[in-house]
């Protein structure tokens, strides 16, 4: 049986990606202690976070960017494959229990669907052709964003979807770790942040991956904060799904308002358990219809409704 060349010119493209480099001064790891090992891939991880402080004007405008869009009613979009894919699907996922987003507000999109979050799906990465199919399913309109994340920057899914988006009018987003990539010069903000080779040869889950992970975490808190979502640092848009997240949320109006634990609980009751609204019915000391309309009319801003309050 005879295998299947490698496609030479993607064996071209690879070999000139930092994130692809061989670094033979580690040809040899597989033989140095467990400990060593550890300390040298944590020394790695150190220089993840200055490699991002570089590019924090290009995130910081990006930001901005999808903050505006999305005070008017558009989503935040993730797409990618593989790791990328994941970490998207897993930041869109996290903003419902934090901020309380609503259903389809932030969206996260892998190549491949569902099953790819557990498993290979063969050749879905490379198809610019089902990123287009994924995002016509969304129904795009110039208010939503599109941010595709990719290691390597040309990852067929990930282009695809950040032409077809902008294509369509909407704000275009490409975040990847190697300089001049595609991606980034497909996207309206191209955001590139250079991790170097990696420790084990290609393994981009790893600082590449580590990088994607610290910007997400930016683009969708910030953006948040932006609209509003939090009150100083307080996470006051945290929906209770669970014991854990109500114990949460008391502690959440008590550091607020410093009120005692009965008027806490009067107040979340009073307000159906929503922690902006109890907190604003404490400090303004309104009723919870009030809260509700005060909030409503300052666009969800806990601050600006407080200020409405004691007009």
């Amino acid at each position: 049986m005879t295998s299947t060349p490698q496609h030479p010119d993607l064996r071209s493209q690879l070999e000139t990606l930092t994130t692809e480099a061989f670094r033979p001064e580690l040809a040899e790891i597989d033989r140095m202690p467990t400990v060593e090992i550890a300390r040298l891939m944590n020394g790695e991880d150190t220089a993840v976070p200055a490699a991002v402080a570089e590019r924090l004007p290009e995130i910081a405008a990006a930001i901005d960017a999808v903050a505006a869009r999305m005070r008017r009613g558009g989503r935040l979009v993730y797409a990618g494959a593989g790791t990328a894919g994941r970490l998207g699907v897993l930041d869109a996922s996290e903003c419902p229990p934090t901020f309380n987003t609503a259903p389809g507000q932030v969206v996260g999109l892998i190549a491949g669907g569902p099953d790819a979050m557990v498993t290979s799906v063969e050749g879905a990465e490379d198809s610019a052709g089902l990123a287009r199919t994924d995002l016509d399913a969304l129904a795009l309109t110039p208010d939503d964003t599109v941010v595709g994340v990719s290691a390597s920057g040309r990852t067929p899914y990930a282009v695809g979807a950040v032409e077809h988006a902008r294509a369509l009018g909407a704000l275009t987003i490409g975040l990847a770790c190697n300089r001049g990539s595609a991606l980034a010069a497909a996207a309206e903000h191209g955001i590139e942040v250079v991790t170097g080779p990696e420790l084990i040869t290609g393994s981009t889950r790893l600082k590449a991956g580590t990088a994607q992970k610290l910007v997400l975490n930016m683009l969708s808190t910030i953006t948040m904060i932006r609209l509003g979502k939090t009150y100083g640092n307080l996470m006051v848009d945290v929906r209770a799904s669970n014991e854990k997240l109500r114990a949460r949320s008391r502690r959440i109006v008590a550091l607020a308002t410093g009120a005692p634990d009965d008027e806490i609980e009067r107040a979340l009751t009073a307000t159906d358990g929503e922690v902006k609204n109890a907190i604003l019915a404490l400090l303004a000391d309104v009723d919870g219809p009030t809260a509700a309309r005060l909030l409503e009319d300052s666009g969800g801003h806990l601050r600006a409704a407080l200020a409405a309050a004691g007009d």
